[in-house]
């Protein structure tokens, strides 16, 4: 089988909040008049991102063609759950013409890449570039997610001037494997903030690469899709931490799921998700929340104590459950005290 007839796959990898979801609903909404699918690596066991992007399925990317994988980060489960889903995506009445894959914002890229040399699915399918995401603001500033206060604090106790925290090694390794490196949020970062940024991810480059800036997941598809790249082939030139590692872990993040009761006001819910990104460290919140009188419910993604909010759809026959996903390093992830800003009245005992 020729390259030509091989489906290409683009990999869009990035932080917590790094605005993948958006890039991907964007591509989904100017298909090109490629026929799409696209495979959600979620984290937690709410489906956010999954259900945003099936809220956008239409007949060049139907819902039937959008594929999510609870079941822990991809670059950790290949045989288990991301061959097989491949290979059913392959198997569609009608093929795609180009597969999009978000990862989880705590996945290697390298690993991923290694698993599309599977011989079940190595003479179908190429990787037709890697899209890394980076918050344009959060970079500049130093950091390469909005909150990193729990991981400085971690750096300044060790004496070791090039001692390496885990989350450090997610984001370079990201880099050294993308093809292009999209600056998201470009509209807060600035100018200065984005020369800043740019700077700062080609000193951790292993090569040259693209560098541009994106607001709200606006950039033109042309640019990112078909890049023919064959990443697969030319895994020497995307180095990575763990190169020579027999497998990986991510111990060191872990989510815990809050069910809440129908919340009175947004502007309560969004204080108390800035306390706990101020008071516990909390890298990420995303769910869905039914607030008081409204029919639509209400779609909350935070990253630190960055938090936006906004009213998707009605709720219609579904239940008006609100569920949120908290997700954290390992040793700050404290349920009852999550739990207890989340729903005050559990603090009272």
């Amino acid at each position: 089988m020729s390259d030509l007839t091989k489906i290409p796959v683009t990999v869009i990898t990035g932080f917590l909040g790094a605005g993948k979801t958006t890039l991907i609903r964007h591509l989904m909404q100017n298909p090109q008049g490629k026929r799409l699918a696209v495979l959600v690596n979620e984290f937690g066991t709410v489906g956010v991102d999954g259900d945003i992007l099936k809220s956008c399925a239409d007949e060049s990317c139907p819902v039937e063609n959008i594929v999510e994988l609870a079941n822990g980060c991809i670059c950790c489960t290949v045989a288990d759950d991301f061959i097989p889903t491949i290979e059913a995506l392959m198997a569609l009445p009608q093929r795609p013409d180009h597969i999009l894959i978000e990862t989880s914002g705590l996945a290697l890229p390298k690993p991923l890449l290694k698993a599309f040399d599977w011989p079940a699915i190595r003479s179908r399918i190429t990787v037709d570039g890697v899209i890394a995401l980076a918050d344009a603001e959060a970079v500049a500033a130093g950091r390469f997610a909005p909150d990193e206060a729990a991981v400085e604090a971690q750096r300044a106790a060790d004496d070791s001037l090039d001692h390496e925290t885990p989350l450090s090694e997610v984001f370079e390794d990201q880099i050294a494997c993308a093809d292009i490196v999209l600056l998201s949020k470009a509209d807060l970062a600035g100018e200065a903030g984005l020369a800043a940024a740019r700077e700062i991810i080609l000193a951790e480059a292993p090569r040259v690469i693209p560098i541009l800036p994106m607001t709200e997941g606006v950039i033109d598809p042309r640019v990112i899709l078909g890049l023919n790249a064959a990443a697969e082939d030319d895994l020497a030139a995307r180095p990575s931490h763990h190169d020579g590692a027999d497998d990986h872990e991510h111990d060191d993040f872990d989510s815990v799921v809050i069910e809440l009761p129908e919340q009175d006001s947004v502007e309560a819910l969004v204080a108390a998700i800035t306390r706990l990104a101020e008071e516990q460290d909390i890298l990420r919140v995303k769910g869905y929340v039914a607030i008081t009188g409204k029919p639509m419910r209400l779609l909350v993604q935070a990253v630190g104590s960055r938090i936006r909010t906004q009213f998707d759809r009605p709720w219609g026959t579904e239940a008006r459950a609100s569920r949120l996903v908290v997700i954290a390093e390992h040793h700050d992830v404290d349920p009852a005290a999550i739990r207890a800003v989340l729903i005050p009245e559990v603090a009272v005992a």
